[in-house]
């Protein structure tokens, strides 16, 4: 009798949960919520034997006020490129740790959060969730290495060119882990 309560207790819970998957108002929070929790963890850092180089620094991107950006300007930097989107829910739940991230290391790493988005649809997300990051948006063709059609894709590049983190999903990127490749990377 307390196990056939117990499974009905189980399905309605279940049954709700599904119900509000199906609601467009509270999947994406759910979503959020769920990748959140999976994004606790730190990404991990390639090993140096399995870390490929950058195949080319052409490319051009643009930022929200209209100046243009060349990606060779980055060449000999410490740089972290973040492909995101405002509808994407493990995007969504990295970014508060990019944001401190990028607010901790903007005057030492070159942050890219690149979208393909509509300006207006980007600058109503920054705005609604007070964040002030530098997105771009690709004017050019992404070089092979970067290029993704999976999102959150983030890269975190090494002054010699070298990809030291390739994540693709959601991770904590404001974790120990990171930060300290990111100091060893500005050291070299």
């Amino acid at each position: 009798m307390l196990k056939s309560k117990k499974n009905k207790i189980s399905n309605i819970i279940f049954g709700a949960f599904l119900v509000l998957l199906i609601i467009p108002q509270t999947r994406q929070p759910i979503q959020v919520f769920i990748q959140k929790g999976l994004a606790l963890f730190g990404p991990s850092v390639e090993a140096i034997e399995n870390q490929k180089q950058i195949d080319s620094y052409q490319w051009k991107l643009i930022d929200l006020d209209g100046n243009s950006y060349d990606f060779k300007s980055a060449q000999g930097k410490v740089v972290l490129v973040n492909f995101w989107a405002t509808w994407c829910p493990p995007c969504i739940a990295e970014m508060p740790s990019l944001v401190n991230l990028h607010q901790d290391y903007k005057d030492k790493v070159q942050f890219l959060f690149v979208s393909n988005e509509e300006q207006k649809v980007i600058e109503s997300f920054l705005k609604k969730k007070g964040f002030h990051i530098p997105v771009h948006q690709p004017i050019s063709v992404i070089p092979e290495r970067l290029n993704t059609s999976t999102i959150p894709r983030t890269l975190l590049i090494s002054k010699a060119g070298n990809i030291v983190i390739d994540k693709t999903g959601a991770s904590n990127w404001n974790s120990d882990t990171v930060r300290e490749t990111i100091d060893k990377l500005l050291n070299e």
